[in-house]
């Protein structure tokens, strides 16, 4: 693990990250989901495409990277753009899985790999709206400290600035970004996925002209049993473009 300290918006951000096998000529980046880190990534995908240059990152504010203030997604764009300059890696090859997604789109690699990925909004349930008006009506009467109770479970131990990041991205739509995408994307999903679904996908595969959609027995996290095949058919579409 390394860490490599950055400034952004005149503040100093510690980006915290892994790079396997570091002689590679071709770079390969790994984005996490939304209360992840890099290394869940690391356990399933390190062990193929050995002839890339893998660079896994905890994006900031969550495992050992560490974040400055309240951000919305294109905060972290920006921030993974500055650490790949400073590392001197491209963005060629991005994947992202469910919130780092929405990031690796906004990086415009020549191939996206969306993992499950977040980026379509969903309009709130009954239920989570009722959530949010209660919680308003806690913090005006001073019970802020029981938020815990009604805030989604991603979002339990997060610091106020990260619980602001959080109101922030899960509300943004990316229906526009997805629809101007000009590169190649293949489309990663796991059919029982509830937290992303299914019809997300294929509605994504609908915006992303040069899109495939592939799609697996399994939930949100259904890669853990499917990275090979996922890595197979990156690699056999990267070399296919030519690149």
């Amino acid at each position: 693990m390394a860490q490599k300290s950055i400034v952004y918006c005149g503040e100093n951000i510690d980006i915290s990250y892994e790079i396997v096998n570091p002689n590679a000529k071709i770079d390969f980046v790994i984005l996490h989901g939304w209360g992840s880190n890099k290394n869940l990534m690391k356990q399933f995908f390190s062990p193929y495409m050995k002839g890339f240059r893998h660079i896994y990152i905890d994006l900031p504010g969550f495992g050992n990277s560490t974040a400055c203030c309240a951000m919305q997604t294109k905060d972290v764009v920006d921030i993974v753009r500055i650490f790949l300059q400073e590392i001197d890696a491209s963005s060629n090859i991005v994947l992202g899985h469910s919130f780092g997604g929405k990031v690796a789109l906004l990086l415009e690699p020549k191939l996206l790999v969306l993992v499950a990925s977040a980026g379509i909004y969903v309009p709130k349930s009954f239920t989570i709206k009722a959530k949010i008006a209660a919680f308003k009506l806690l913090k005006l009467f001073g019970l802020s400290k029981f938020r815990s109770l009604l805030v989604a479970d991603d979002a339990k131990e997060l610091s106020e600035d990260m619980y602001i990041t959080f109101k922030n991205v899960v509300n943004e739509d990316f229906t526009q970004e997805f629809a101007s995408f000009s590169g190649k994307a293949l489309l990663f999903w796991g059919r029982e996925d509830s937290a992303t679904p299914l019809s997300l996908a294929q509605k994504i595969h609908s915006l992303i002209k040069n899109s495939e959609l592939y799609v697996y027995d399994g939930d949100h996290y259904f890669f853990m049993n499917n990275a090979e095949d996922i890595a197979k058919k990156i690699e056999k579409t990267f070399f296919t473009l030519g690149e």
